[in-house]
């Protein structure tokens, strides 16, 4: 469940320490060598920003009214969670906002996603919204304006009010969408004075088949695919709802758009065949939800493979899921689909991933530069988009603070590097990339693997919450200083 797998170990080699050589401190790498290479830049209004979520880094899950989340629910249950613990605590950033709205300064970004927990704002999930609610989020707001940095608003990331699972069976339910979109409306007239751009809905694609089809995250569900194929429909319902209810009643000019983990597709190779196969798998792959959305409507090949298990739907449920979007946010980590271009139906095969693929620390990670190079290409192609932004992207690492208080994590910054260099390729090209939000900004409760799995810029220890900047820290602040990337 947890992706165990044995590796081969290779022996260790000495370190510097063996030879008598200290090792630099990690602000060391933001000094300019006088024979650096000319880097490659990104469009001069390109924003650069980082990302966290309420449950992961919050806690303060009994305060101020705030009601329980299913992942609250799921967290206690025993045998959920790696390591046995819950978001209860977390990183205590609903006490400690400012501090790390200072880290993200620290960084020299400008922008910062973070999700509001619709259990903060409805604790039953609807009915009387809790007149604490939004407080910490308009204090939040207020500090991150008072620090020079855009507030982007993500309205889920997945902790649905335990009541509605209750009650109604949650996403399983059109219910609860409506629900979402009375949520969304109550947000966008307390906070789009400030915040002018909010995503809806994250992770479609992962938290309605974790939690919905494989039991594997909250509410720890393992239904029929007809069932987990009308929850999708029921998410890109409440999607659709809630950009209408923040056109209602946000200010004008509030951006609206979703922020979805592409079934990234990339060509085995760069042929005009293999592209023209990656372009048609993106499009299909992704017809449950992010074409829905911007096609308003399933295309054939997926009414076709899904069959009796197609979700139920209306024309008037289409013509809200389809309503306009300012932007599309892609959470880019792996390539999932190798294409080749097939001369059977349907035009295209998916290529198997070898054993020896190479992955970071994150089993699932496989590490795949060029996928941020090609999943906003062929999305921009396929669906006409015309501002993405790479709402996540970002890898685990071992983290280990080390003997001199440092943390070298020269992993996550080849991880970096390699797919910000992509990401230039794209907007040197004229893909329609405007900006890029590093997750995360510190390490957090990743979810179901506890505190063991490593995201952020900034580590944490969760017994005494410290803060200590990694060596990535210094080279994306060095990205962002510059708006480029070297080699």
């Amino acid at each position: 469940m947890f992706g165990k797998f044995s590796r081969r170990h290779f022996a260790k080699l000495a370190g510097l320490s063996a030879l008598g050589i200290a090792a630099a401190p990690a602000d060391a790498a933001a000094q300019p060598a006088s024979d650096r290479p000319a880097p490659a830049s990104f469009p001069k209004d390109f924003v650069w920003g980082t990302a966290t979520s309420a449950y992961q880094i919050e806690g303060a899950v009994n305060e101020d009214g705030r009601g329980r989340s299913i992942w609250d629910t799921f967290s206690h249950t025993l045998g959920k969670i790696e390591d046995g613990t819950s978001g209860d605590r977390a990183n205590e950033h609903y006490h400690r906002y400012k501090e790390d709205i200072g880290l993200i300064k620290g960084l020299g970004a400008r922008a910062y996603r973070f999700s509001i927990a619709w259990p903060r704002v409805f604790p039953e999930g609807t009915g009387k919204p809790n007149p604490k609610g939004l407080d910490f989020y308009d204090r939040l707001v207020d500090e991150l304006l008072k620090n020079g940095i855009e507030p982007y608003g993500t309205l889920y990331h997945w902790d649905l009010p335990q009541t509605l699972e209750d009650k109604v069976g949650g996403w399983r339910s059109s219910e609860t969408s409506k629900a979402f979109g009375d949520y969304a409306g109550h947000v966008a007239a307390r906070l789009s004075d400030r915040v002018r751009s909010i995503f809806t809905i994250n992770e479609a694609g992962r938290f309605v088949n974790f939690g919905y089809g494989w039991g594997i995250d909250a509410p720890g569900l393992k239904l029929p695919d007809a069932d987990v194929n009308q929850v999708r429909h029921h998410v890109a319902l409440a999607h659709g709802l809630a950009v209408q209810a923040i056109r209602a009643h946000g200010r004008a000019g509030t951006r609206v758009g979703p922020a979805e983990n592409i079934a990234a597709c990339v060509p085995a190779f760069d042929t005009p065949e293999n592209v023209r196969a990656a372009e048609t798998a993106t499009r299909e792959l992704n017809s449950g939800f992010l074409g829905v959305i911007l096609e308003g409507k399933y295309t054939d090949g997926f009414l076709r493979f899904a069959g009796k298990n197609a979700p139920k739907f209306t024309a008037d449920e289409l013509k809200i899921i389809s309503q306009p979007n300012d932007f599309v946010g892609l959470n880019i980590y792996a390539p999932q689909f190798y294409i080749a271009a097939s001369d059977k139906p349907p035009g295209w095969s998916v290529l198997p991933f070898p054993a020896s693929f190479p992955h970071m620390n994150s089993e699932w990670l496989r590490v795949g530069p060029e996928t941020i190079y090609w999943a906003p290409r062929l999305a921009a192609k396929v669906w006409n988009i015309e501002t993405i932004y790479i709402s996540e992207n970002g890898t685990s690492s071992e983290d280990k603070l080390r003997a001199d208080g440092q943390v070298y994590d020269l992993d996550r910054i080849m991880y970096l590097r390699n797919y910000l260099r992509q990401l230039q390729r794209a907007t040197s090209e004229g893909v329609p990339v405007r900006g890029y939000f590093l997750w995360s900004l510190m390490d957090n409760f990743e979810w179901i693997y506890g505190y063991e799995k490593r995201f952020g810029l900034y580590h944490v220890d969760f017994e005494t919450q410290r803060r200590t900047p990694k060596l990535s820290v210094a080279f994306y602040r060095d990205v962002v200083a510059r708006n480029a990337i070297g080699v």
